[in-house]
């Protein structure tokens, strides 16, 4: 009996790829706009696999650049939505993937727009797989965390030190306001660690990945707008004990104490050392004051 041959796996880009498909465009990256494309294919597949995308999903993916990682994801997933701000980088994106993965056409979209600014995607996404410019990173999966209730799930690759900040727990040194809003909406790891010489052009620092799976928000009567104002209030001055940190949010020190006492945290503690929920049960204290 013949032994089945073994799939082999569709092609993706190699650094030779990206930079002639770079140079038909008259594209080279821009610091501006954080661009480094992956170049190699390997990366492409460890990532993908890391996403933990299902054959049933639909991947939101932010900055696909010249489409290395849009390839592993409609390799993967049952759809991708990729929403590119650079026009240049947009237009050459559906000749991609027609020329790449032409039967995958139907299940790729595109939207030419800033990240921070889509509030309404044609599909409905469950997945987020990106990999995000460094300066933008945080910002862009706060708004689509809090925009995009249908992700479940997702893998970002961001700068390796912003991965340590989302990933932080309390009382970690790299524990921060990242930290504690990336926690309203989700539970968030460290997923791994990429090297420089893997992107083009070749960053001065390793990359991080960070995965994600979405969680209902602490159970409380404030809203997130009056959870996030104690969180910017606490760490404006982290260095400063909440009780003085807080004071100009509350109105004042001893307001700041009533509340934090009445939330059960410990008016001497930093912020830095105490969980999302401890900060709803703040904000909700001075939403119930007499």
């Amino acid at each position: 009996m013949t032994e089945p041959t073994p799939a082999v796996p569709a092609p993706l880009f190699g650094a030779s790829d990206i930079r002639r498909m770079a140079e038909e465009i008259g594209v080279r990256p821009t610091k501006t706009l954080g661009q480094n494309f992956v170049i190699d294919g390997n990366t492409i597949r460890r990532i993908v696999a890391a996403a933990g995308v299902g054959p049933e999903e639909t991947v939101l993916e932010v900055g696909p650049g010249l489409g290395s990682l849009t390839l592993g994801l409609l390799d993967a997933a049952a759809a991708v939505v990729a929403v590119e701000i650079d026009p240049v980088l947009a237009a050459k994106l559906p000749e991609t993937v027609q020329e790449w993965r032409p039967a995958a056409v139907n299940a790729f979209h595109l939207v030419h727009a800033d990240a921070m600014k889509v509030t309404e995607l044609p599909v409905e996404p469950t997945a987020l797989v990106a990999n995000l410019p460094y300066n933008v990173a945080v910002p862009v999966v706060l708004h689509l965390l809090q925009h995009f209730p249908s992700l479940r799930h997702g893998l970002v690759m961001v700068q390796d030190e912003v991965a340590d900040r989302l990933a932080a727990g309390p009382g970690s040194k790299t524990y921060g306001v990242p930290s504690v809003k990336a926690a309203w909406y989700s539970q968030m790891r460290k997923a791994g660690v990429i090297g420089m010489n893997v992107f083009w052009p070749a960053p001065k620092i390793h990359s991080g990945l960070v995965a994600f799976t979405r969680r209902e928000p602490p159970a409380t009567t404030a809203t997130r707008e009056q959870v996030f104002a104690v969180v910017d209030a606490a760490f404006a001055q982290r260095r400063k004990t909440l009780r003085a940190a807080l004071a100009g949010w509350a109105g004042g020190a001893p307001e700041a104490e009533r509340c934090l006492l009445a939330a059960g945290v410990d008016p001497t503690a930093r912020g830095e050392v105490i969980d999302i929920a401890a900060f709803a049960r703040i904000a909700e204290a001075r939403e119930s004051r007499p």
